[in-house]
């Protein structure tokens, strides 16, 4: 690249280490950021750009208010996107927050989260696409791809394995080679295929004993060498941890005011120059280092289409977050059909979850906040890094609000449901109750168990005690436990359902929209049931090195679990009800290398309805094996039928080969299984492979 072979090694120093860009900690905005996660100032003489930093995957973060009062349009979960089973929702959205950070003047959003829910306690699987890498890597990509059609630089986070909070900064995710690159890795790699992404963040973890920012295994053997990553490698703000980590793979050091802080250097600054000057082999990484920054900032047309801070249209960006709240609520419970609302219901009680404010979101980086401001904060208190940060925010779409215009004609009140005696009582005098129950959870720490805090539970079933006809809509970061399920008439899970999240639950809740979401993750029945029943190193500092071995479950994460242990969950992966019913038939396998196979899907009920035939792989040659093989989401309407042809990733039929570094596929029998979940399967198929051996780079997709 000319420009790279042009810049002296004091201008390419300047390209490898950015500041942070918030008034945290004491630490000052560097002047000419904008304000925002991050910064790398521009080199005016050489026509560089500056890179303008900012969080997150969910929309345009406004950390500590550093821009006064500039909000941005939050996106629902990541969970909630992934639970659409729609790639289009996830490029939607990615669009929309793209089009927006480059119209606020951003050219980098530190989006596209991807790891593998192993445990529902991480606080921040809602970011996250799920627990299947499949699902999570398609999902993630088009979101990434999405950002990038705005030339705005998206990022894939955290590489790898960082699936807890809890003593995030010194735990070591213990884990052999072939269930990594069948579980996480692949996800990472899916995503990074379709979405092509220009810059990979590391995370503060450790990988077998070693940080994830000075990984050489990881960053450079994995990432680069076998899968000819071209981008660049992000450190995380604060986990740098030695000048060493550019040998092992490291391209940029980002938040250097916490290195500063916590370790006493900027590693990639002058020590990284005495280095290149003193060792021809650190000069030529720093040469390699530069020219990968440069190379994908050329790539998605940082320098061609420079941002421009321009008016942004929040009512098309609102529109863009509510279709796909609509698209990810799952209809978990529906009994006698209570579900949807009609003009019958003439007395309805609304209870709890401040369903008058708003609609809960997960706090931490990925926090956005609405131009208008916020429907409701409640500070939580605590103490580290992120205390500051510990914020229950209520986007101001109130579901109570929504459903009054959905349904003028009925009665419909609110009780906040801080006395459950009270709001049972209420219960008894309404022709139907909705409970709205809410956990919020956060980057930094995990929860301790499945329960709804703050005594929901409690609530939840007293009202439903007194009301037969109760409904509970779940905003929550993940899986819950139900101990009411019984009890209740239907249950929905809207997840964080976004700007327009309240709107969103009503059409859903009244029928206007006819509810298509799926589990992105399995929810399980009890803590029992986890490969881990207690979270590791809870209660411990957040620097702490602990193992944590997920050898115990390997490849096998979420339903691939529960299907080998034989245990039925509370919800399977892939559940989710319609207000209309759907049948399957022909299944037929059309070619077999690569594989493909056809079916056909009836809409067999009254309605016009979205449906997602799932199809998995049960068994291989000489075991059984649990995995997600495609899907399709389709709409039909009553009494249509169409046909769906579903073409297999290679790699989902192998295993991982350590020794050779690449997949086989071995010869003989293997089972498919087509249904509406993980565990309904309703048409089997089997199918005679094969042989087949082939490394990365000749993966057929």
């Amino acid at each position: 690249m000319l420009l790279q072979k042009d810049l002296t090694l004091e201008e390419q120093i300047r390209r490898v280490h950015g500041e942070m860009a918030m008034p945290i900690l004491g630490f000052a905005v560097p002047q000419g950021a904008i304000g925002s996660a991050g910064f790398v100032p521009a080199d005016v003489a050489r026509g560089i750009p500056a890179l303008q930093i900012t969080d997150a995957s969910l929309g345009v973060a406004n950390p500590a208010n550093v821009r006064p009062g500039d909000g941005g349009t939050p996106l629902p979960s990541g969970l909630s996107s992934a639970a659409s089973w729609n790639p289009e929702v996830a490029y939607d959205g990615g669009k929309m927050i793209g089009q927006e950070a480059w119209s606020k003047g951003f050219n980098v959003m530190l989006a596209g989260g991807v790891n593998l829910a192993r445990d529902p306690r991480n606080g921040r699987n809602f970011e996250y696409f799920g627990e299947d890498p499949l699902l999570a890597g398609t999902m993630a990509g088009e979101n990434i791809k999405g950002i990038q059609s705005q030339h705005v630089l998206s990022t894939i986070k955290h590489f790898a394995m960082n699936d807890q909070e809890t003593a995030r900064m010194g735990m070591s995710a213990v884990i052999d080679d072939r269930a990594m690159s069948e579980s996480d890795l692949l996800a990472f790699q899916i995503a990074i295929e379709r979405g092509q992404p220009g810059a990979v963040m590391c995370g503060y973890n450790r990988v077998n004993g070693t940080h994830a920012c000075d990984n050489a295994e990881l960053l450079q053997r994995v990432l680069k060498d076998r899968w000819g990553y071209r981008g660049f490698v992000m450190s995380d703000w604060g986990s740098v941890h030695g000048v060493e980590a550019a040998m092992h793979g490291v391209d940029i050091e980002m938040g250097t005011q916490l290195d500063k802080w916590l370790f006493g250097d900027v590693f990639f600054d002058r020590p990284l120059l005495a280095k290149a000057e003193q060792d021809p082999a650190y000069q030529a990484r720093l040469a390699e280092m530069s020219q990968r920054i440069l190379r994908s900032m050329f790539d998605v047309g940082l320098f061609e289409h420079p941002p421009v801070k321009t008016p942004i249209d929040y009512a098309a960006s609102k529109a863009v977050a509510q279709r796909a709240a609509e698209e990810g609520m799952v209809l978990l419970r529906n009994e006698n059909s209570v579900l949807p609302l009609n003009s019958s219901i003439k007395k309805i009680l609304v209870v709890g979850g401040n369903a008058d404010k708003g609609v809960l979101s997960g706090g931490g980086s990925s926090q956005v906040v609405e131009p208008e401001g916020v429907g409701l904060a409640i500070h939580t208190g605590g103490e580290g890094q992120f205390s500051t940060l510990r914020e229950m925010v209520w986007h101001r779409s109130s579901p109570l609000k929504a459903l009054k215009a959905e349904l003028p004609d009925a009665t419909i009140t609110f009780n906040d449901g801080r006395h459950p005696g009270e709001a049972a009582a209420l219960a008894k005098n309404a022709d139907l109750v909705i409970v709205f129950a809410t956990q919020w959870m956060m980057e930094s720490y995990d929860t301790y168990d499945l329960e709804l805090p703050d005594g929901q539970n409690g609530l939840i079933d007293a009202v439903a005690s007194a009301n037969g006809k109760t409904i509970v809509v779940l905003e929550t970061g993940g899986a819950v436990s139900m101990p009411w399920l019984s009890k209740t008439a239907a249950v929905m899970q809207a997840w964080y359902p976004g700007a327009g999240g309240g709107e969103a639950i009503a059409r859903t809740l009244t029928g206007k929209v006819n509810p298509s979401g799926r589990l992105p993750i399995t929810f399980p029945a009890d803590l029992k049931q986890l490969p881990r029943p207690e979270v590791p190193g809870f209660g411990g500092a957040e620097n702490a090195r602990i193992d944590v071995d997920y050898n115990i479950e390997g490849a096998d994460v979420g339903y691939k679990w529960f299907a080998r242990k034989k245990t039925n969950p509370l919800f399977p992966f892939g559940y989710g009800l319609s207000y209309t019913q759907f049948k399957y038939d022909d299944l037929k396998v059309e070619q077999m290398a690569p594989l493909v196979v056809s079916f056909t899907v009836t809409n067999t009920g009254k309605l016009t309805g979205k449906d997602v035939p799932q199809l998995y792989l049960t068994g291989m040659p000489g075991r059984a094996q649990h995995r997600l093989l495609g899907w399709s989401k389709i709409e039909l309407q009553p009494g249509e039928t169409r046909s769906v042809t579903l073409k297999v990733d290679t790699r989902l039929l192998a295993d991982f080969d350590a020794k050779a570094q690449g997949w086989t596929v071995a010869r003989g029998p293997y089972a498919l299984g087509l249904g509406h979940s993980a565990t309904e399967l309703v048409a089997q198929q089997h199918v005679a492979l094969q042989k087949q051996s082939f490394s990365d780079v000749a993966v057929s997709h």
